[in-house]
């Protein structure tokens, strides 16, 4: 059995501090029993969503904050990020076909294909709840 963990982090919405995220969640997730090779596809997954909450709910405005919780307990990694942007239909929200081959939009796919559960919640009056998990194994 795994000892419960847990981190929160509250960051500026500017893509130089992704790594502040990075650092902090990968011995987080190599600690639940995760391999370096999955612990690198869930860090890469969740830059891709704090890069997607700064380009698309704050519009590129660095003076907005990102808030991360992670925990880990029992095998299972959960990460909720918080934002308090613009709001997308999160029904709209899907990943570009992959024949369509060029930079970028490629995120929400690879969240998807890294995590068993993506949840996107907005029914708050401002900003989106993204809940990211990934059980082992």
């Amino acid at each position: 059995m795994t000892a419960t963990a847990a981190v929160t982090l509250t960051v500026p919405s500017h893509p130089k501090y992704l790594y502040v995220i990075r650092s902090a969640l990968y011995p987080l997730v190599i600690d639940a029993g995760f391999s370096k090779k999955e612990a690198g596809k869930i860090i890469l997954a969740v830059d891709e969503a704090c890069s997607n909450v700064i380009k698309y709910a704050y519009e590129g405005d660095h003076s907005q904050i990102i808030t991360l919780k992670a925990t880990t307990e029992d095998g299972r990694c959960t990460i909720v990020i918080e934002d308090f942007g613009k709001q997308v239909d999160a029904s709209r929200i899907a990943p570009r076909d992959l024949a369509d081959v060029r930079p970028g939009g490629l995120g929400t796919h690879f969240m998807g294909t890294v995590f068993d559960r993506v949840e996107y919640d907005t029914s708050r009056e401002r900003g989106t709840l993204l809940t990211l998990e990934k059980r082992k194994g």
